[in-house]
């Protein structure tokens, strides 16, 4: 897991090249004012979908990890907290190959804040459980980034 200000994450650079050509996206197209939906980056190996939600409490909240591809969540607009445990303290209840989707169960470790202005990068070690309300629902725009680990 990375937590850090976009502005600063082009100090993560060096870590995988897909996750480079990620960065670089992020470093040369600025997220304000984007809309909901698909965006391509660079086909299967990094692409970006954006969401519009509301928040929700934790017990309502889907617990997820993937094999093969980190995620870089970014709020756009509003806060959300993002739960973060290593998958090695979860147990995966279902795995789907296609999507590279793992629901698991466990006890989350650390709590992240997620405000604009921030990235968190979560690799295939961390589970993660999103969309969690800081305090009462609350609208969020939400760009995730997927970016081919292998």
């Amino acid at each position: 897991m990375i937590y850090t200000e976009t502005k600063n994450i082009g100090n993560y650079r060096g870590i995988n090249e897909h996750l480079d050509k990620a960065i670089d996206y992020l470093c040369t197209h600025p997220l304000d004012g984007i809309q909901a939906g698909h965006y391509e980056i660079d086909g299967k190996w990094v692409y970006m979908h954006v969401f519009d939600y509301e928040t929700i409490p934790e017990e309502g909240a889907f617990f997820e990890a993937h094999r093969k591809y980190a995620d870089i969540h970014m709020t756009v607009e509003g806060e959300e907290i993002v739960g973060v445990s290593d998958i090695s303290r979860v147990t995966v209840k279902t795995f789907e190959e296609e999507k590279d989707l793992m629901e698991v169960k466990g006890t989350i470790e650390h709590y992240i804040k997620l405000l604009p202005g921030k990235a968190l990068i979560t690799l295939p070690e961390d589970a993660h459980m999103v969309k969690l309300a800081s305090g009462s629902p609350s609208a969020v725009k939400k760009a995730v980034i997927k970016v081919y680990i292998g």
